[in-house]
């Protein structure tokens, strides 16, 4: 007879009518954030591709350029937080569906702008639009996913991310090559409106969520409660970091292979990022090497291998470059996702602002990654912003390696309570 333990699990886990993979709605949900996940990438890195057709129009330079990409993520970091917080009131599906609207209603206009400023103005509009659906998105996955199975859905959204970063990137190269890059814009945003359609259709009603009231008070007190968790800030510094060396690298990988001795055409430039498949593999891997791993061994695997693709991308060999970027690509997707969902999995309370805070720190190290790639480029070439990610890849290990450290130590001090 089974003991009396294991009988009450067995009935929580009955009672509990979150979803789980096989259970009716999973598959829709799943499908549904994966298509908001891909539009996301798409519209918000829709100029990465483009930043030397856009140089070349408007006369600018490389940092310049960057801040078509580097506004919109600063907008979309700044914008977070509070639309969460509104989510907590209005609810997760209505935050991500009038979020994604006003993105892709800003994305039909992007392709219109006069100049430069214009179209940095219009991308940071759309950053802010942005903001709205990835904290959101993590929330509602919290409360409607059961907890084994939260990082294998985590990993499908952020799957959805790879492929739109990939699938905007391809469409805008090949399309600007022949057309210009203002129908490259212009072709990401039907794609996007496209997919805002598939998620509305498809997104199951929440049942788990309880609405909150927009009390200022609370925010603040939830945020530095967020703030002050030891494990929920190292997430949000490793976030950051990761984002900063894959900002700098994609940011700039345009600029050095248009250049000698690749000398190579947009539209193949925007084929580049058919790498960012393998992003799709290793972010939906996820939960598989953290079973294996751990938490902390899945991030050094993810961030060994992002170095090693920094240092492979040094070489002036197309092949040893290209193989970098799958390096690169893999790393920072596995340790997005481990980490991302970790955020999720720690916060006991205010997953929202606990995942804003994550999303935050996250699209502040793209901003800044982008920027600071774009400046080390114009200073010292490729092995600038190489080094700028090397960098990077040193905080997370520093990081990582602290929390090891400090879990051993907390570890002794509870032995020694005992004894």
């Amino acid at each position: 007879m089974p003991p009396a333990s294991t009988k009450a699990a067995a009935t929580s886990a009955s009672a509990d009518t979150r979803l789980s993979p096989g259970a009716p709605g999973y598959r829709r949900l799943s499908l549904a954030l994966f298509a908001a996940g891909l539009a996301t990438f798409a519209l918000l890195y829709s100029t990465q591709a483009l930043l030397p057709a856009i140089s070349a129009e408007f006369g600018a330079t490389a940092s310049a350029a960057s801040w078509t990409v580097s506004a919109a993520t600063g907008a979309l970091a700044l914008c977070v937080l509070p639309l969460s917080a509104l989510s907590e009131r209005f609810g997760r599906r209505a935050m991500m569906t009038a979020s994604l609207t006003v993105a892709v209603a800003v994305a039909l206009l992007v392709p219109l702008a006069p100049n430069l400023e214009s179209l940095i103005v219009l991308r940071a509009l759309q950053g802010a639009a942005l903001a709205g659906l990835p904290a959101s998105a993590m929330a509602y996955l919290a409360e409607e996913v059961r907890p084994k199975a939260l990082v294998a859905a985590i990993g499908l959204f952020v799957a959805g991310n790879s492929i739109g970063g990939m699938s905007g990137r391809l469409v805008t190269g090949w399309v600007a090559q022949l057309w210009g890059w203002r129908a490259g814009l212009a072709a990401v945003g039907l794609t996007s409106l496209l997919c805002a359609l598939v998620f509305r259709a498809l997104l199951p009603k929440a049942r788990h969520f309880t609405p909150g009231t927009l009390n200022p008070k609370a925010l603040a007190s939830t945020v530095r409660g967020h703030l002050s968790d030891p494990l929920l800030v190292r997430l949000y510094v490793i976030g950051a970091l990761f984002m900063t060396v894959f900002g700098a690298v994609y940011t700039v990988i345009g600029y050095r292979l248009v250049e000698a001795p690749f000398s190579l055409p947009q539209g193949v430039i925007g084929s580049i990022f058919l790498v960012y498949l393998v992003g799709t593999v290793s972010s939906a891997a996820a939960g598989k090497l953290v079973g294996r791993l751990g938490r902390r061994g899945a991030l050094y695997l993810a961030v060994s291998t992002t170095a090693a693709g920094l240092l492979l991308s040094l070489a002036d060999s197309l092949a040893a470059v290209l193989a970098g970027l799958v390096l690169i690509t893999a790393g920072f997707f596995a340790g997005h996702a481990v980490a991302s969902s970790s955020v999720s999995r720690t916060a006991k309370t205010g997953r929202a602002q606990a995942s804003a805070l994550y999303q935050s720190a996250y699209y502040l190290g793209s901003s800044a990654g982008g920027t600071l790639g774009a400046v080390a480029f114009h200073a010292g070439g490729w092995a600038g912003t190489v080094l700028i990610g090397l960098v990077a890849v040193l905080g997370v290990v520093s990081v990582t390696l602290y929390g090891s450290l400090s879990a051993r130590t907390q570890a002794r001090r509870l032995q020694l309570a005992a004894s």
